[in-house]
């Protein structure tokens, strides 16, 4: 879970002023001394945690929280709108320029993921219409042009390169002369790094700022360093001037520190945030959202778009009818599960729904490893088998079972399962019916 430590400890903190029928300041002081204790936990730079909780005391023992009905939420309520500004309070976009082509400069040390980051960047905006172009200006880690390459063909993404013997700075201007002439409206750079800030890294990146006059520079950073990254962007915002921070790693072992430092050190937006390895996982941060997720309020606005943006409305109708129908197959179902697999690891999803806290996902198994067996099983099946299951029987099962790489008790277990989904939407079809024609309803599966 994203700052699993973190919000496990502030949820705990929190919890206990919530069960209060009544506050005093001292309940509260104590609650503010646990949750300094778990931002300093998390990596969270001291001045920083020392300025957060200064505003959250000023505004919680006021009198018109102390004597609130709720004064517990009040206090969540105030955390909860402090930890959002700590972070933007808004969302920060990319600024594009009224003059394509748009230039992105993409820079970081060595190991942020600045290569992979610089073409997820491009999936993300030319699904909103641009039509990016990757310049490949990293010429001395090994295989960086190579992997540039590799990522922007597996995204149908164009990149400009010119080998790895031509000075940087020529590279990026040549790649902008050419997105103008082939009518790429966007431009992203990726930079070489270094495992340290050195002076050749950075007079090399002042030189291809001061000839291509990038739109925007944006700042790779790994969220798992920590306060190392508060201290890189620091640098790099002083010597370079940056216009905000792509956090990658986000979704690894990570305390948090980084994301909750860095806009309060720098004045920059973190604009983007990396959730995982697939050319997909990249998502535009939200402060709002962060701080509830962090909290344990949930982020159901992020799901809904991750929904949209991963299920066929056209699909969706046709299921409908299907289950109106009672013609839903495995086929069917196979599809749903692909769907849902696009969206992301279950894990991350659940954290996204209001109430589900880390302590209750802690405790909550999620198995990937079952989607892929129940996927596996279901592809083992004949078109037959998938359209009507009744049909597999003893020496069917242990084909299935066999081709699938499982077990027989797996296969009916699965079936099971399908059984029951099928007659739970039959059910819900048959009160649908009911409450259209107006008639008094009746629960089946009540027993009523």
């Amino acid at each position: 879970m994203v700052f699993e430590g973190l919000a496990d400890k502030l949820q705990g903190a929190l919890q206990k002023l919530k069960g209060k029928g009544k506050l005093t300041e001292k309940d509260v002081k104590e609650a503010m001394r646990e949750v300094k204790l778990a931002l300093l936990e998390a990596d969270v730079n001291f001045k920083v945690v020392k300025d957060f909780i200064d505003k959250v005391k000023d505004r919680a023992v006021g009198n018109e929280v102390l004597e609130s009905l709720t004064p517990g939420q009040q206090v969540i309520k105030i955390v909860n709108e402090e930890l959002t500004a700590l972070m933007g309070t808004t969302q920060s976009k990319i600024a594009f320029s009224s003059k394509p082509p748009t230039v992105i400069m993409l820079v970081g040390l060595q190991g942020a993921g600045k290569t992979t980051t610089g073409g997820k960047l491009g999936g993300f905006l030319k699904k909103s219409g641009k039509r990016p172009l990757l310049i490949a200006g990293d010429i001395y880690r090994p295989a960086a042009i190579k992997q540039l390459q590799v990522v922007g063909g597996q995204l149908d993404l164009p990149v400009f390169s010119l080998g790895d013997k031509v000075n940087p700075v020529h590279i990026a201007k040549a790649g902008v002369e050419h997105a103008v002439k082939h009518g790429n409206d966007l431009v992203i750079i990726d930079t070489a790094g270094r495992l340290h800030v050195d002076e050749n890294l950075m007079e090399e990146l002042q030189n291809i700022k001061q000839e291509v006059k990038p739109h925007e520079i944006l700042l790779v950073l790994d969220a798992m360093t920590g306060q190392d990254a508060v201290n890189v962007a620091e640098i790099f915002n002083e010597k370079l001037g940056i216009d905000g921070v792509i956090l990658t790693k986000l979704d690894g072992d990570t305390r948090g520190g980084a994301a909750l430092s860095v806009r309060a050190v720098t004045n920059k937006p973190i604009k983007f945030i990396g959730m995982g390895e697939k050319l997909n996982d990249l998502e535009p941060f939200f402060p709002d959202r962060m701080a509830s997720r962090i909290l344990g309020m949930g982020d159901i606005l992020s799901l809904i778009e991750k929904a949209q943006a991963n299920f066929d409305e056209k699909k969706a109708r046709e299921l409908e009818k299907k289950i109106k129908s009672q013609d839903f197959t495995f086929d069917d179902f196979l599809d749903q599960l692909q769907q849902m697999k696009n969206m992301g690891p279950l894990s991350q999803l659940l954290e996204m729904i209001p109430g589900a806290n880390s302590k209750q996902l802690k405790n909550l198994e999620v198995d990937e490893k079952e989607l892929v067996h129940i996927e596996a099983i279901i592809k083992s099946m004949t078109k037959a088998e998938r359209k009507n299951p009744s049909i597999i029987n003893g020496s069917r099962r242990k084909r299935i079972a066999l081709g699938s790489g499982t077990t027989v008790q797996k296969v009916n277990n699965l079936l099971k399962q399908f059984e029951q989904t099928r007659k739970m939407m039959k059910q819900f079809a048959d009160m649908e019916k009911g409450m259209k024609k107006g008639g008094k309803m009746k629960f089946p599966f009540l027993g009523r």
